[in-house]
């Protein structure tokens, strides 16, 4: 599997100030230099997101479970609001991390007054929500998009040591 956006570009830093660990419990915001010489996979969702519940959101679990123990990749997931800002609140997003089980971090991201679009989006140009990112180990973008094959990205992330 090729893993290449068409432009390739420097990831700048995330800006999300509200995250929970991978239990649920508040934590101190996360930037991409502290997580120096990982692979990063961003997941990008909205809690009232179709596509996010019926692919998004499965897909991540499936890589989560498949890459248990690779401590050179990091899993992120960032609720991006940029639209229904009373629905998409930080409670929905600890609903969210429960309801799949996923033992990772999540940030919630609503711009820089929560009320003004994510900055997630605004940085990496994502298109929406469901989005992946991968950010290699020299924090450049290599994969951009909503579409995304689990079993061809775990075959990927797979050969990340």
């Amino acid at each position: 599997m090729s893993i290449r956006t068409q432009e390739l570009f420097r990831a700048p830093e995330f800006n999300v100030n509200h995250w929970v660990d991978a239990n649920g419990n508040k934590a101190k915001a996360i930037n991409l230099s502290d997580l120096e010489g990982k692979f990063k996979v961003l997941f990008c969702f909205q809690s009232w997101c179709r596509g996010c519940h019926s692919k998004g959101l499965p897909n991540l679990k499936t890589m989560v479970d498949a890459l248990e123990g690779n401590d050179k990749v990091v899993f992120l997931a960032i609720q991006t609001v940029f639209e229904g800002y009373e629905i998409n609140t930080f409670d929905k997003m600890l609903a969210t991390q429960k309801q799949y089980d996923l033992k990772i971090p999540f940030g919630h991201d609503a711009g820089k007054d929560d009320k003004s679009q994510s900055n997630i989006i605004t940085n990496y140009k994502t298109g929406g929500t469901p989005w992946f990112i991968f950010i290699d180990t020299h924090n450049n973008v290599v994969y951009s998009d909503f579409h995304l094959y689990a079993s061809s990205a775990i075959n990927f992330l797979e050969t990340i040591r």
